[in-house]
């Protein structure tokens, strides 16, 4: 299964009223959600001034990130990066390493 990383952040400049709305609609749907079966959310945290988030996810189906983030983006800007492991990562930095090195 592939990683990733999604961070989310509220969508702002509208009046303080309406974010207010924005945010207890936010909320509402928020509650009803539950992540499919075919995902597996490794972290799902909040940034502590609540403006912003962060999860990973581990699924073998993108469009159904995508499906999932469709719910939200009236409220959230979105961003999904497919990510590896750090031991993978520094592994496969090294094979570049090596590879630039014998040329």
């Amino acid at each position: 299964m592939t990683k990733y990383h999604m961070t989310w952040r509220t969508r702002e400049g509208a009046s303080a009223q309406q974010n207010h709305d924005d945010g207890k609609s936010l909320l509402a749907a928020f509650t009803k959600w539950q992540p499919p079966a075919d995902q597996d959310w490794l972290q799902f945290l909040s940034s502590l001034d609540g403006q912003s988030g962060f999860a990973v996810i581990e699924t073998d189906n993108p469009a159904g990130l995508l499906a999932e983030i469709t719910k939200f983006v009236t409220w959230n800007e979105f961003e999904i990066v497919p990510v590896i492991d750090i031991g993978e990562g520094v592994a496969l930095a090294a094979a570049g390493v090596e590879y630039r090195e014998s040329l």
